[in-house]
């Protein structure tokens, strides 16, 4: 589990195709990582992923072609946004964010709004009745805060904090970003079809 508070801007160092899936070498940027043993989970953009080698300052991790399916920005050179997992005593800062990326969105606009950027997306239409304004989406792993929505495009607002602190100060129209809804909405969602259903025990 995390927060979506990134604590580290890292680097895809070696990327190496095994069959459909593949193993990434990641210079962790700074992150921490005296903490992290083998067997533990980092986000890396949003993505759960398993350190399966370490070193002090870069970790590795396997990706299944699932994975690589259904995200993006897992190209080599690329920056990605690092989280290690959520611990009982920490602060939750941002929203909870389970790693499992539901979608990917394309962004539609990106542009400065003030000492801010606004940042338009155009999400895939099944995961468009899960996002509600003020309602927390996870974007390339980053708690943020919905602004507006319109069918299956939502509106957020970046503050300089946020561009500085993540790898989103480096989108454009077209960027392709992974998506992570509010797991509480989902849970809402499956739970709706029961609530008429009487308990005949």
């Amino acid at each position: 589990m995390f927060t979506g508070i990134i604590q580290a801007i890292g680097r895809i160092h070696e990327y190496e195709a095994r069959g459909a899936d593949a193993r990434m070498l990641i210079h962790g940027g700074g992150l921490d990582l005296s903490d992290v043993g083998l067997g533990d989970s980092i986000a890396v953009n949003g993505v759960c992923l398993t350190a399966v080698a370490l070193t002090p300052d870069s970790f590795s991790v396997d990706v299944s072609a699932e994975t690589l399916r259904v995200t993006a920005g897992f190209t080599p050179g690329a920056e990605v946004n690092l989280e290690k997992a959520l611990r009982l005593a920490d602060r939750l800062g941002g929203h909870l964010v389970s790693g499992h990326v539901d979608g990917v969105g394309t962004v539609h606009r990106f542009a400065p709004a003030g000492e801010s950027h606004l940042l338009e997306i155009d999400a895939p239409r099944e995961l468009a009745r899960y996002i509600i304004r003020k309602g927390s989406i996870a974007v390339n792993g980053v708690s943020l805060t919905v602004n507006r929505v319109d069918g299956a495009r939502f509106a957020l607002n970046l503050i300089p904090h946020t561009l500085e602190m993540t790898t989103l100060k480096h989108l454009q129209a077209d960027s392709r970003v992974n998506l992570e809804v509010d797991m509480i909405a989902r849970y809402v969602e499956r739970m709706m079809p029961f609530t008429n259903v009487t308990d005949k025990d």
